[in-house]
């Protein structure tokens, strides 16, 4: 079965066209994406503009065109942090599904660490044991941990990389001390939970997925000998001074940091870092699965029932 998976993220517009079949693995077999900031677009009063809506209209309709090119039997249409928290984000729903007919749902920051979880459980396996997963959005950090294909715990907090940059980080390079200021705020959020994850942080694998760990886990491998699969906590923090000391354009030039991830990945790394150092994780595994993939899963199991 060929399904269409629609990712309205913080970050893009990625459709992800996908063949599978019940008991077979998610294939992915085309990408289309767009990089539409959507935070960026969010005014002062916690709204996304009609310039937002406008282009947000424009990215679907192209995502669905595509869509309908593939010969799609079934689309999976979500959207996570930036419509979830956008205080017209439910009105820009009901306009996209009204006007393309579609389903676009909106995912729980709750719902969107298991649908994830279950990815990363279903990729490494029950013989991996209690897992520890780890992604950071552009709107939103999700944590969960467990030991069955449902987490003990999940959590979401507002410490997505796009939000972060936007919100804290000033001037080009970054100023110290917006630096500082971001990441008083990033412990300040942990802090929230880590009373409820020190129970649990006897795990057997800490996994990370998702595009900004990807990136992060690259970057060191190509500064600091590596083979991009993992990140390491003491290479995280050689290359996270680097990052911040240089200009948006310099960061745009390196190897695999798209113009749309080079103002963000500072915040990104900083936020790993504060994770990684307060659940005392010296390493993370990169998983190659992640919220889309966790989405095929879903709604195969729910095909089968």
């Amino acid at each position: 079965m060929r399904l269409g998976v629609l990712d309205v993220g913080s970050n893009t517009v990625h459709l992800q066209i996908v063949d599978t079949a019940p008991g077979a693995r998610p294939n992915p077999t085309a990408n289309f994406k767009e990089d539409l900031q959507l935070t960026s677009y969010l005014d002062e009063n916690g709204n996304i503009s009609n310039d937002g809506i406008e282009a947000l209209r424009n990215c679907i309709g192209r995502a669905l065109k595509e869509a309908n090119l593939a010969n799609t039997k079934e689309l999976l249409p979500f959207a996570t942090s930036a419509l979830r928290d956008a205080k017209n984000g439910a009105e820009i729903i009901e306009l996209i599904n009204k006007e393309y007919e579609i389903d676009l749902q909106v995912l729980s920051g709750e719902e969107e660490a298991r649908t994830t979880f279950l990815a990363a459980r279903r990729w490494y396996g029950w013989s991996s044991g209690r897992l520890l997963m780890l992604d950071i959005g552009g709107g939103s950090l999700e944590i969960a941990v467990g030991v069955n294909e449902a987490p003990d715990v999940a959590f979401s907090l507002p410490l997505g990389a796009a939000r972060l940059t936007k919100d804290l980080l000033e001037g080009d390079p970054f100023t110290k001390k917006s630096l500082r200021s971001m990441r008083d705020h990033i412990e300040n959020k942990l802090s929230e939970i880590l009373p409820a994850l020190v129970q649990h942080q006897n795990t057997d694998r800490a996994i990370a997925t998702s595009k900004t760990f990807r990136t992060l886990a690259r970057l060191c491998a190509d500064w600091i000998p590596g083979n991009g699969k993992n990140l390491r906590i003491d290479s995280l923090r050689k290359i996270t001074p680097r990052l911040a000391e240089m200009s948006l354009d310099d960061r745009a030039d390196l190897p695999g940091v798209s113009a749309g991830r080079a103002r963000q990945i500072v915040a990104g790394a900083y936020v790993a870092e504060s994770v990684m150092r307060n659940l005392d994780v010296d390493q993370l595994e990169i998983c190659p699965w992640a919220l889309r993939e966790g989405i095929v899963l879903k709604w195969m199991d729910w095909m089968e029932v």
